[in-house]
């Protein structure tokens, strides 16, 4: 499992004109079982993606296609851990999680 903290390193004006299309790789990856949660940081420097992957190579690659990225609008940090406990309602991200 991990965690990615995306950090805008351009004004949001840019990253407003590139939101479309970052959602549009949002979508892509989280029908690909890659993303579990996203959203934006408060305040509104970045944002937060929840993900699982095979590896952090894996997960970068997939990083690097973002819209932010190829127009070097943000910069990502990539956290690995191993959930061990949750809510009952987020069990499954214990399942995937095992490897």
């Amino acid at each position: 499992m991990f965690l990615v903290m995306v950090n805008y390193s351009k004004p949001l004006e840019v990253i407003d004109a590139l939101l479309p299309d970052h959602v549009r790789f949002l979508e892509t990856n989280y029908a690909a079982g890659v993303f579990l949660v996203s959203g934006r940081r408060v305040p509104r420097t970045g944002g937060v993606i929840l993900a699982r992957s095979d590896s952090r190579e894996d997960l970068e690659a997939i990083l690097a296609q973002d819209p932010f990225a190829v127009h070097q609008a943000a910069q990502y940090q990539v956290m690995e851990f191993s959930p061990t406990m949750t809510v009952p309602e987020l069990s499954c991200l214990l399942e995937t999680a095992s490897g």
